[in-house]
């Protein structure tokens, strides 16, 4: 990572500092998903098998996990494992119970009244990474809502390992979550698979999960076909921007920006702070920390497309990170939650020096999945509110179109939509016929 001055770059040295890391081969990518959705169109579950070899190099039979499978997989899984996940499940759950739409009717004048119902989408295909790191976490913040929101039927697709089994703890924790069917499906062929249907995998109503640019790229491409699924959100690699004062740890700030390069080649991280010399020492944490990470090769990666941007001040540093937009914004201040009024688009906050963002991963509550590359400006992560649809409703007595009717007529008439208005002029006159 290098340090910008941000009052000293110009315009064009800004929005380096702003620009996502480039997409590998992005038009590449593009065309490579036009021709997997066209091959499982026309060649369905055996073309998924054919791109199943090709990409995850293994031969695959059945494509829908037995029931026998979750069963081992549960065996297989140590209990402390397990009872996290219970516990986490259960956080999920409480917060998502609490945030969930509610139905509503308004006597909006006399005699007219005005609701909203809800209603689940009736099948609804979730898609849960597992490339260099298996995800059930994802399972847990997709299948949760899911779940509460009523929705009758949850197809989950999942890449498998290399003896063609899907990852313990993904099939474990779906069928905590009442997920009773699982694929052992990944990448863009996954996602082609929910959104058409074959004659294994049913076809879905909307598409929801994180993934790789593959998979981004075909969520959007699907949802774009003339009766394609709608989709949770853009989605992509990970991202974080951490805004930092002279009161903030370098140790701590240093770990919540490697917890985040870790996921992957492709993610961002972003340390904005007022203060250089935390900065420095933050830098100096990083090359520490890297020393024994895991996934130090991945995270050194992305801390090549990443920045530390020193600004003026906390005001500065708010204005930058709206702009950017991050999926995960931390906010390590003296005052974190006075700053949280001007914060206008992020994905989700974490307030102070004891909110790591990987809480937020795991499950203080909230959901990990979440809009990137800049589409927390008008995107909001998945909620149960992702599963529902809102259906309003009116309903009018005599009176009520007596009341209403009027400015209705004038309303159409001005738009000179005639028969709009006689809608309600002949009912009217009926009205004032009637005894």
């Amino acid at each position: 990572m290098q340090i910008v001055d941000w009052n000293r770059a110009d315009a064009a040295a800004r929005a380096r500092v702003l620009q996502r890391p480039a997409r590998n081969a992005a038009n590449n990518v593009r065309a490579g998903v036009e021709r997997l959705i066209a091959q499982v169109r026309a060649d369905g579950d055996h073309a998924l098998r054919l791109l199943t070899r090709r990409f995850d190099g293994i031969e695959i039979g059945a494509l829908e996990v037995a029931d026998a499978e979750f069963t081992a997989a549960e065996a297989q899984l140590d209990g402390t494992l397990k009872a996290a996940m219970a516990r986490a499940a259960e956080r999920i759950r409480r917060f998502h119970e609490a945030t969930a739409p509610q139905a509503v009717r308004v006597e909006i004048a006399p005699g007219v009244q005005c609701e909203r119902v809800l209603r689940p989408i009736q099948r609804v295909g979730l898609y849960a990474p597992a490339g260099s790191a298996p995800l059930p976490s994802t399972v847990l913040m997709l299948a949760i809502p899911a779940q509460l929101a009523g929705c009758p039927d949850v197809v989950l697709c999942t890449p498998p390992g290399a003896d063609g089994a899907c990852d313990a703890a993904i099939l474990y924790a779906a069928r905590q979550c009442g997920v009773r069917r699982v694929f052992r499906l990944g990448g863009a062929q996954a996602i082609a698979a929910m959104a058409l249907g074959t004659a294994s995998v049913p076809r879905c109503q909307k598409l929801f999960g994180p993934g790789n640019p593959w998979v981004t790229e075909a969520k959007q491409q699907v949802a774009a076909l003339p009766d394609g699924p709608a989709i949770d959100m853009p989605a992509g690699p990970s991202e974080v921007l951490v805004i930092a004062d002279d009161a903030a740890d370098p140790r701590l700030l240093a770990a919540d920006l490697l917890s985040q390069a870790e996921h992957g080649a492709d993610s961002q991280v972003l340390l904005v702070s007022p203060d250089r010399a935390t900065i420095e020492r933050t830098l100096q944490e990083i090359e520490r920390q890297c020393a024994d990470l895991p996934r130090v090769a991945l995270a050194r990666q992305s801390l090549g497309a990443s920045h530390a941007v020193c600004v003026r001040d906390l005001a500065e540093a708010i204005a930058l990170s709206n702009d950017y937009a991050p999926e995960h914004l931390i906010l390590q201040v003296r005052e974190a939650r006075a700053l949280l009024p001007e914060v206008h688009s992020a994905g989700s906050v974490f307030l102070g020096a004891w909110s790591p963002e990987s809480v937020g991963d795991y499950g203080s509550g909230t959901n990990h999945v979440l809009p990137t590359d800049g589409h927390a400006r008008a995107w909001s992560g998945v909620s149960v509110a992702s599963f529902l649809k809102q259906i309003t409703v009116q309903e009018l007595d005599a009176n009520g179109l007596r009341g209403i009717g009027p400015d209705t007529v004038v309303l159409a008439r001005a738009e000179r939509l005639e028969a709009h208005a006689r809608a309600v002029t002949l009912r009217l006159v009926a009205l004032a016929g009637a005894p």
